[in-house]
């Protein structure tokens, strides 16, 4: 496969403060990498410096091909960027919007809003198409914004953080336009601080906490790394949790036992070894004790964030000066919007 993105030994200084502190990684072409992180480890900072509105103190960066830094002209030609803030005009229609920046990128009256049309249809909002945005719900202006950043047809897409503050069912709509871009060519890089999203979404995972990169991986390798899976028994009368674990902790290191009375579970470490959670089912039934149910638990990437970092995910301490310095380029449009737009209602 081809790399599209390159970063080597990135480095960004906010003043005494080291926003990067040596990032490294590559994406490959036609493929999600989830940048997984807490609040403040940078990975704001890292899509900016991607995206050329900010420069690296150190290091270097390349997007298919193009150096962020001495040739960010053309790095922007081929980038699509949706931020953690909708950057759309809610004034504006969401027709509007998409022809606006349509006219903003060369495109001619007819093409512009061809090119609008084609996407309030692809994320089924054709029939809000000319209601201003203000009135959205919180879901759709995230997929009109991502609209918005696909006007130009980029080839590498940034997500930063794009669910942020979004409603269950908004989450999973945005998951399958994201996918139904991956399937269309689009090399996505998603950063969020949700396991589940890296999970759901990304071929590979590289796990950034407090401007350096601890960790990289496909999901089930990041998991592996905790150890394997975890036996846990349901039993069916709670004053049985304690006979349960005097059983369990035969089989186990007794301080790698668990147990929750009140949820009426208690559970083991079994690694790769189905055979142990066999026999520990076996010696369950054998000493009596009643089994209302039991499973095998792979690590979750919670587990996989907490065990390399120590904190868990969405619990940062630190602040990322890029989200700070990144909403400075959430103003008005270059300039000639206005007329763009005085054109578009004389349309």
């Amino acid at each position: 496969m081809t790399t599209i993105i390159e970063v080597e030994d990135l480095r960004k200084d906010f003043g005494p403060t080291r926003a990067l502190d040596g990032v490294s990684l590559e994406v490959e072409q036609g493929t999600v990498l989830g940048l997984l992180g807490p609040n403040g480890a940078g990975k704001t900072t890292t899509v900016r410096v991607l995206a050329t509105l900010l420069a690296p103190t150190g290091g270097t960066a390349r997007v298919a091909g193009f150096d962020v830094r001495t040739q960010p002209d053309k790095v922007r030609s081929i980038i699509g960027l949706t931020g953690q803030y909708a950057a759309v005009d809610e004034k504006l229609t969401g027709h509007e919007n998409l022809w606006m920046v349509g006219r903003l990128l060369g495109m001619s009256k007819r093409q512009a809003h061809e090119r609008a049309e084609h996407l309030l249809e692809r994320f089924r909002l054709s029939d809000a198409g000319d209601r201003q945005v203000r009135t959205y719900s919180g879901g759709m202006r995230r997929r009109v914004d991502l609209a918005v950043s696909l006007v130009g047809r980029p080839s590498v897409l940034f997500l930063d953080e794009p669910t942020t503050g979004l409603d269950p069912v908004s989450r999973l709509e945005l998951w399958e336009v994201a996918r139904e871009l991956v399937a269309d060519g689009t090399t996505v890089l998603l950063t969020t601080q949700y396991l589940e999203e890296a999970d759901e979404l990304a071929d590979r995972i590289v796990v950034i906490d407090r401007g350096k990169v601890i960790a990289e991986g496909t999901a089930d390798e990041l998991k592996d790394r905790t150890g394997g899976r975890t036996l846990e028994v349901v039993v069916a009368r709670r004053d049985q949790v304690g006979r349960a674990q005097e059983v369990l902790c035969g089989l186990a290191p007794p301080e790698g036992v668990r147990t929750d009375p009140a949820a009426r579970t208690v559970a083991m470490p079994v690694d790769h070894d189905t055979a142990l959670a066999a026999e520990a089912i076996s010696a369950l039934t054998a000493a009596e004790v009643e089994i209302e149910d039991f499973h095998l638990n792979r690590p979750s990437l919670d587990d996989v964030f907490l065990a390399l970092t120590g904190h868990a995910a969405e619990t940062g301490e630190h602040h990322d000066p890029g989200e700070e310095h990144g909403r400075r380029f959430h103003g008005p449009l270059p300039g000639g919007a206005d007329e763009l737009l005085t054109d578009r209602k004389a349309r």
